[in-house]
């Protein structure tokens, strides 16, 4: 992966989970990385910062800066990717991480619930992929990934909100994917064919340690992703075991248990659906 070197990631949602882990799997192939996240100050419940990801990142030889930054808001935004351009000179890579979920059905979305997975899921990728775009065409190179799944309205009942704004992220990637095709920008969605180890499965009950998969899979797999051409690479709704079988040469999905023995069980809505709502854990 010698064609990373030297180029410059931001990744939104980095202070913790799939982002911390996506930072130091790119870091390590000789990435700049940005690390760009609400938290600046330990918190018990929240493990991680954006420093300690970056201290992570130097640790192994890394080179990371951290930007605090709320991705619902335009101007901090605006301040990431300035401040990106002043530290690294430059924007390769986007990774939009971050995210908020609400698995709760419509009469149970107040409007604050409604207009945070909003704003996290789909405003801020669209618009940081808007504020990318200029410098990544300027080097007529660039990979945008969006953590979401394929359009599959079957998957929207008992959580609207939240299925459409993850939704919306991905006709971000194919809409955009096809705007720039041939342009040497490409954009993707990259989501998990198992429930993965993250703060949203622990804390909404989604099965336990022997039913997930390592964040380390969907670190692997955005690696493979943006290792492709982006001129001709682009517009799909990716599947993370897919890409690493395809396009990685991964044979054995093991190592990526939680539980070595353990047995991850495929990402179905319909089915968490049903779990999530008789233990009900996300009351307003």
């Amino acid at each position: 992966m010698s064609q990373l070197k030297g180029k410059t990631a931001i990744i939104t949602g980095a202070s913790r989970g799939i982002g911390k882990i996506t930072a130091l799997r790119l870091a390590r192939e000789g990435v700049n990385v940005v690390v760009a996240a609400k938290t600046t100050k330990e918190n018990p419940r929240l493990p991680g910062t954006i420093q300690t990801t970056v201290d992570e990142i130097k640790k192994i030889g890394g080179n990371a800066h951290a930007v605090k930054c709320n991705v619902r808001h335009i101007p901090e935004l605006d301040s990431l990717v300035n401040e990106t351009i002043k530290v690294f000179g430059r924007i390769d890579i986007l990774i939009n991480n971050a995210g908020a979920i609400w698995l709760e059905p419509i009469e149970n979305t107040p409007e604050k619930r409604f207009d945070l997975v909003m704003e996290v899921n789909f405003k801020a990728p669209f618009f940081l992929s808007q504020l990318c775009l200029p410098h990544m065409k300027k080097n007529s190179w660039g990979h945008i990934v969006n953590m979401s799944p394929p359009v599959d309205p079957t998957d929207a009942a008992g959580k609207i909100a939240y299925m459409c704004s993850k939704f919306n992220m991905t006709l971000l990637a194919h809409g955009l994917g096809e705007e720039l095709k041939g342009s040497g920008v490409a954009c993707n969605a990259l989501w998990p064919r198992t429930l993965v180890e993250s703060l949203a499965t622990i804390n909404w009950g989604m099965g336990s340690p022997k039913d997930w998969r390592k964040a380390d899979i969907m670190a692997d797999a955005a690696a493979v992703i943006v290792q492709q051409d982006p001129k001709t690479f682009t517009g799909q709704a990716l599947i993370d075991e897919d890409v690493l079988r395809e396009k990685g040469g991964v044979k054995d999905f093991s190592i990526y248990n939680v539980v070595p023995d353990g047995s991850p069980r495929i990402l179905d809505w319909k089915v968490l659906s049903k779990e999530i709502q008789m233990m009900r854990p996300g009351k307003e």
